[in-house]
């Protein structure tokens, strides 16, 4: 892969020194581990967007399933709505 452009990204600390813990694991610099975990995740993403699917990992699917699992929290304009359709108002 011929490199020929660069991107600057801003890290907290923390974030830089996962980052670089994880890249030595890997026996490479932290810039190839960046590229390598970066694209493959924008290849995945993309692919998504094409066939029109949904791609989330695991802690979004996650999120997702808990937030459809929360009971609704209605409006007042909601629950009036109910109201008029039982026949209560």
């Amino acid at each position: 892969m011929q490199k020929n452009s660069s991107l600057m990204v801003r890290l907290d600390e923390e974030s830089k020194a996962l980052l670089s813990a994880a890249a030595e694991l890997r026996r490479v610099s932290v810039s190839d581990y960046v590229r390598s975990v970066v694209m493959g995740q924008a290849e995945r993403e993309l692919a998504a967007a094409r066939s029109h699917t949904i791609a989330m990992t695991p802690t979004e699917q996650l999120d997702f399933w808990n937030a459809l699992a929360k009971p609704p929290k209605l409006t007042k304009a909601q629950k009036g709505l109910g109201a008029i359709m039982r026949g209560d108002a």
